[in-house]
């Protein structure tokens, strides 16, 4: 039976496990052996990580071959237009190649998000806005390449959602296992 654990990780700390000079890491909120994160968020990311001790899993979750859905809300600089999010739908150019279409919506800014530690930067004379990104693969800082690539860089940077599993009501550095009956339906579906 596959362990699963659902991580709402903080701004600033490392999607590892190992000691890395000083920075908060997984370690510091997951007192849990032998788990590994299925797939990653950068430091600069905030919100859900899902953990478990399964290789299989955590390589099907992770794997764009499966398709898993991800949810990020992204606090853009600029406000995003029909023509953006049309792009964003049909796949944006980068260096690494034509991404895969997105699912692309402007939204208000989410209810109950917490506040971030240390602010996003506020530029005074440029708007911000909210976007809904729905990705089915993982490439490295993604989202972010993809917002800067549309002319909307990205200021914040939330995933509230992997597969079936969200943020719920975790707060930033809380966690909670996932029940065995849960956890063992997505093992054997993908």
């Amino acid at each position: 039976m596959a362990r699963v654990i659902l991580l709402n990780k903080p701004y600033g700390v490392l999607c590892q496990f190992s000691p890395s000079g000083g920075r908060r890491t997984l370690k510091d909120f997951v007192p849990v052996p032998a788990v590994y994160a299925a797939g990653r968020l950068d430091a600069d990311s905030e919100g859900l990580v899902v953990l478990t001790d399964k290789g299989a899993l955590q390589a099907a979750i992770a794997d764009p071959r499966h398709k898993l859905d991800k949810r990020y809300w992204v606090q853009v600089e600029g406000v995003a237009g029909e023509g953006e999010l049309e792009r964003l739908r049909r796949g944006v150019e980068l260096n690494d190649g034509r991404t895969r279409p997105a699912e692309a919506r402007t939204i208000a800014e989410p209810a109950g998000l917490w506040p971030r530690d240390p602010p996003i930067r506020v530029r005074q004379r440029i708007p911000t806005s909210w976007l809904e990104l729905g990705l089915r693969e993982g490439r490295n800082r993604q989202v972010r390449r993809m917002t800067a690539a549309v002319g909307l860089p990205t200021l914040r940077l939330v995933r509230f959602r992997v597969g079936p599993w969200t943020l719920e009501s975790l707060a930033p550095g809380e966690w909670r296992e996932v029940p065995a009956p849960e956890a063992s339906a997505l093992s054997t579906s993908v």
